[in-house]
């Protein structure tokens, strides 16, 4: 297991519960890494780096109304799914950390589970300056949640958590907050204050994809 992977994955940790119940959650976070950020900071990671990639799946978590469970029984990942998804996720590693950890609290089969996180990954229109910038460009937490919710409609800019890096100055990766239906919510206490003090700058730097 890819060690380092493992410890950015759970970077933004919020509350983790040790373990849980398949199906007995609240809602979820669609949560979408930036892959520039990721590679600036992990360019070791030869599958995901150099296919110049913008906003990736990092994974739909259950939450509850504060933190989320995790690791909820032991039935291991089914290789097959990486070939049923291919465009899922930047590597191949996470659909085996996402299954286990999160997939497993879903209370769904590793089929349905992969198969909601395409859904909703592809129902998230992504706007212009995001999807393939030349340049470095600045922006502040609520331009961003902004310029995604005009994009999206059924979005509000409170149910969007954008996180950052580098003590604020980096964008890294941002949670779109649901329901257990996979409907808009609002985001809740632990992760609108986990996303504040991420992004605490007044501003931050969108890297570009090169």
């Amino acid at each position: 297991m890819k060690v380092w992977l493992l410890l950015f994955l759970t970077a933004f940790s919020l509350g983790a519960a040790a373990n849980g119940k398949p199906g007995k959650f609240d809602g979820y976070v669609l949560t979408l890494s930036w892959s520039p950020t990721y590679c600036e900071e992990q360019p070791q990671d030869r599958e995901q780096c150099g296919k110049k990639l913008g906003l990736v799946l990092h994974g739909l978590w259950p939450q509850y109304k504060v933190g989320y469970p995790s690791f909820c029984t032991l039935e291991a990942y089914t290789p097959n799914h990486a070939q049923a998804f291919p465009d899922l996720y930047p590597s191949e590693f996470l659909f085996e950390h996402e299954w286990e950890k999160h997939g497993t609290c879903s209370g769904l089969t590793q089929a349905g589970y992969f198969q909601l996180s395409q859904a909703l990954k592809s129902k998230v229109a992504v706007p212009d300056a995001y999807r393939h910038p030349q340049k470095p460009f600045r922006t502040t937490a609520d331009e961003l949640k902004k310029a995604f919710a005009d994009n999206n409609p059924w979005l509000k800019e409170s149910t969007i958590a954008p996180f950052c890096s580098g003590g604020g100055r980096f964008f890294k990766e941002m949670f779109v907050c649901l329901d257990k239906n996979g409907a808009a919510a609002e985001c809740g206490v632990d992760v609108v204050k986990s996303a504040a003090k991420s992004c605490g700058q007044k501003d931050f730097l969108v890297r570009n994809i090169k």
